[in-house]
């Protein structure tokens, strides 16, 4: 499918990116997350794989901390990456049904996503299971936007998304919540933290239930559509325990679980000449997801501090009706890793990995592969020049051996204003599914490998901030679905495969800032998008050329009252174009009690129609009202 109007696109990415940078003050009333909220200078990990300030990072980062996740009135974790870090969401039907996520115009599967340092995800599929999350047990996300695989290796070509559950500190501290919904919606969470005498623990619990809506609208050319309600059943379930015998010295364990249990729409097929759809049966995505982690983090001496974890990872789906197929991937993985202070503004990062897969399931043979990687990083600061290079090797059973890199390096213009550049390469390596899957897989898909260059400039001064990035991404090799309606390039008996294109361009603009006016607090993220084939011209399906996300909050400490917009464009399918839609949610909390707060939101609150993925609907308007509790008070 052409383009509609690729040179008026290029155009608006050109005027927004010209506007930022040479008038970053009007971008005062824009924001990504809450970072200019608090005048100290929030931590990061995952710039440099080590704590670093964020104000000092040469990377595009967001940091979507513990207090924007609990006021933000999300629904899920999609919602709050599409919000505050600008990742375009592809989600079949409404809540629980799986989601993708597109991060800079990748694919969903090209972006690295981590739990506490852990790769999560389905290796079959490739991607993270953000429906099985709950927002209750997460602490705080980082997102890495833009290539990383001089980091993190394959899949870190759109970026990184590292969620960090929550860890004990202090004293005994108990929090919980329930809460009620339309379309028979209920959740309840708890959870308790503290540390003492040298043990630090955190451990949490939530449940949420929904009869939602049919996920697929009537008269679906696929034969798809049933008319009964397709629900969710989700439980998640954290916890972590950490010793530490002396300063600088820390030994943990944690240990996660999250189920899913979601109907959806699908149909079985009879056989020739006809070939019959029949949508009646319940077909149910039945996911587990479990993570097992050990660590330690000691300084070593006044130059050194190590780090070596070791994780175990399962991914357990069964899916399907009436007899679901069952498809389990596993994932090891080992880290050691040494952060070597050369002088007090100067590190250089040293690790190894491994990381093992597995997949068993009762349409394929049982897979493996492993991939070992050797990582060099430097990160410097010279007066108002950061400085930052990484090399990565990964080698690979199933591929062979990648080399990427990339190199940055910012300014500080004046105190106020910051000016940077980071070059860099990334790669894919193709998934279970890719290489395998029947009817579906070619063993003679390559790798993706992309090359990438970004712009940027930050501004933050008191209670504002601004930045602006542009960026360029030549993918070769992207790997795509191909429908093959010409049944030239699938094997025979497929209903179209898995492929690579040539060559693809992803380039755009990113505008965000912060401003806080009194009790008023102003956010948003401004993103235009052009990703196209550059063999045919045509746009990359299922990107929109531009989303818009704004919210405006007030708090006078008692009670307060917030509204967020998000404005998703129009977007190319493979059967047809997508509107676009805008989202209207309104959210209230009163705090009537020091430990105590009462929390109304309505998400859609316009009653828009929304179809996320062709054929597909979302949820129309729904009111929550809920209560909090939280020992320290809020």
């Amino acid at each position: 499918m052409q383009a509609s109007s690729p040179r008026a696109t290029l155009r608006a990415v050109a005027r927004a990116s010209a506007t930022a940078l040479v008038a970053l003050p009007a971008l005062s009333i824009l924001a990504t997350s809450a970072f200019a909220q608090s005048s100290l200078d929030p931590v990061v990990v995952i710039g440099t794989r080590e704590p670093q300030a964020l104000s000092k990072s040469v990377a595009d980062i967001v940091l979507i901390d513990r207090d924007t996740l609990r006021d933000s009135g999300a629904a899920s974790v999609e919602e709050v990456l599409r919000r505050y870090a600008g990742l375009q969401i592809l989600q079949n039907g409404g809540p629980g049904q799986t989601a993708g996520y597109l991060l800079r115009g990748t694919n969903t599967n090209s972006t690295v996503v981590m739990i506490d340092g852990l790769r999560i995800g389905s290796a079959t599929l490739g991607q993270a299971a953000f429906e099985a999350l709950s927002l209750d047990q997460i602490e705080r996300i980082e997102v890495l936007r833009g290539p990383a695989s001089g980091l993190y290796g394959s899949d870190a070509v759109g970026g990184v998304i590292q969620i960090f559950t929550k860890r004990g500190q202090g004293p005994l501290n108990i929090t919980s919540g329930v809460a009620v919904g339309e379309y028979d919606s209920r959740k309840a969470d708890f959870a308790l933290s503290g540390a003492q005498a040298g043990f630090d623990y955190a451990a949490s619990i939530g449940r949420e239930t929904s009869d939602g809506v049919s996920s697929i609208r009537p008269n679906d050319r696929s034969g798809y559509y049933n008319p009964d309600r397709d629900g969710f059943r989700r439980t998640a379930a954290t916890a972590r325990l950490g010793f530490t015998p002396a300063d600088g010295h820390r030994i943990g364990i944690s240990a996660s679980q999250n189920k899913l249990n979601a109907q959806y729409d699908s149909a079985n097929f009879g056989g020739p000449p006809d070939y019959l759809s029949d949508p009646t049966p319940d077909f149910r995505n039945r996911l587990t997801t479990r993570v097992v982690s050990a660590d330690y983090r000691g300084t070593l001496s006044p130059i050194w501090t190590t780090t070596v974890q070791v994780t175990h990872g399962i991914d357990d789906s069964r899916a399907g009706a009436p007899d679901p197929l069952p498809f389990k991937t596993t994932r090891d993985q080992a880290t050691w890793q040494n952060a070597l202070r050369l002088a007090p503004d100067q590190q250089l990062l040293l690790a190894y990995e491994r990381l093992s897969e597995k997949a068993d399931g009762v349409v394929t043979d049982t897979l493996k592969r492993h991939n070992d990687a050797y990582i060099a990083g430097y990160t410097g600061q010279f007066g108002a020049t950061s400085l930052q290079g990484n090399l990565r090797r990964d080698e690979s059973s199933a591929y062979g051996g990648f080399t990427t890199g990339s190199l940055g390096a910012s300014y500080a213009l004046t105190e106020a204003l910051k000016v940077r550049a980071l070059a860099g390469t990334s790669f894919r390596g193709p998934t279970f599914n890719d290489l395998y899957y029947p009817f579906y897989g070619r063993d003679n898909i390559q790798p993706e490998r992309g090359r990438s260059i970004e712009l940027g400039v930050n501004w933050r001064s008191g209670a504002t901030s601004a930045s602006a990035t542009v960026y360029r991404n030549k993918v070769r090799d992207l790997i795509v679905y191909n429908p093959d309606p010409n049944g030239t390039d699938c094997p025979a008996g497929y209903f179209g495969c898995a492929g690579n294109i040539g060559h693809a361009t992803l380039k755009g603009a990113t505008l965000t800032g912060a401003h806080r006016l009194g009790n008023w607090n102003f956010a948003a993220n401004v993103d235009f998008l052009d990703a196209k084939n550059d063999e045919t011209g045509a746009r990359l399906i299922r990107r929109a050329a531009h989303q818009e996300s704004v919210s405006v909050d007030y708090d006078t400490g008692v009670w307060s009252a917030g509204a967020s917009v998000t404005d998703i464009g129009k977007r190319p399918d493979a059967a047809g174009n997508l509107g676009g839609y805008a989202l209207l949610d309104l959210r209230a909390t009163w705090r009537f009690l020091p430990q105590w707060r009462l929390e109304a939101k309505v998400l859609n609150a316009a009653d828009r129609d929304v179809e996320p993925v062709y054929s597909y609907q979302g949820l129309g308007r729904q009111a929550w009202i809920g209560v909090r509790y939280d020992m320290k008070g809020f």
